[in-house]
């Protein structure tokens, strides 16, 4: 889908400018709304015009290149960094692991290929076994009738605890465990860089790495903190201060 998004973006892009700009003079036409003339040199509205600050573009000009493109290109650049090859792969890999249909996505080469992203969780020999083991797990779990009305992974991953299933297949288990942790690790990492860029701003740029980590927890976990009392802290650090005088 992302491909086919990306192809469709381009078309787009290429060639349905004039149908577009058919669609939004109808509209305009519809709603008694001044159609400008494309040829005329585009006016800034409510902006103090500066001169010599910005070239002299016409409306055709403005709207297509600056507008209708613009928007585009950021689209398929957010579509490029959100998804790259590596993050599609993983995806693709990902959905093999569905549970619709009687697992006809399910792919075992692709499972192998997911599995080998994480060299720390599977050694070399539990890979060269992981073929076996897939293909043990998805004759067991078609036999059982309980594993047919599943939806998804969630469902999937709770009904072999439910089953102990997820013991007679340890290492399929913990693949599945690790599918389901990509999407919360992901978004867990994109808030920590999104918190980091609001705590370490140019006029705290000197920050060092232990302060930072101090204060990025406080901002992540801000549910948490609030829940702690000002008493509790103040009493903390009266009970520190007086182990340092201690010592």
């Amino acid at each position: 889908m992302v491909d086919v998004t990306k192809r469709h973006l381009q078309e787009l892009r290429d060639d349905d400018w004039d149908s577009h700009k058919e669609k939004v003079t109808t509209f305009m036409v519809k709603y008694d709304i001044e159609i400008p003339n494309m040829e005329e040199k585009y006016v800034v509205p409510r902006r103090r015009q500066f001169r010599g600050g910005r070239p002299h573009v016409t409306n055709l000009h403005h709207f297509r290149v600056e507008v209708f493109l613009s928007v585009i290109d950021l689209q398929l650049q957010e579509l490029d960094y959100r998804f790259d090859e590596v993050s599609k792969e993983l995806l693709i890999c990902m959905s093999c692991f569905n549970p619709i249909n009687q697992f006809s996505s399910f792919d075992i080469n692709k499972l192998i290929r997911l599995a080998k992203f994480y060299p720390n969780e599977f050694s070399s020999v539990e890979i060269s076994f992981m073929e076996d083991s897939l293909k043990n797990f998805i004759v067991n779990i078609k036999s059982d009738e309980r594993f047919l009305n599943l939806k998804n992974l969630n469902e999937l991953s709770m009904k072999l605890v439910e089953t102990q299933k997820n013991e007679t297949h340890p290492i399929v288990y913990m693949l599945l465990k690790l599918v389901l942790l990509l999407p919360v690790a992901t978004t867990s990492v994109e808030r920590a860089f999104s918190g980091m860029t609001q705590i370490k701003s140019k006029l705290r740029n000197s920050m060092g790495d232990q302060l930072l980590n101090d204060c990025l927890v406080t901002s992540l976990e801000k549910d948490l903190f609030f829940s702690v009392s000002i008493d509790a802290i103040v009493n903390r650090f009266q009970h520190m201060k007086t182990r340092r005088e201690q010592l």
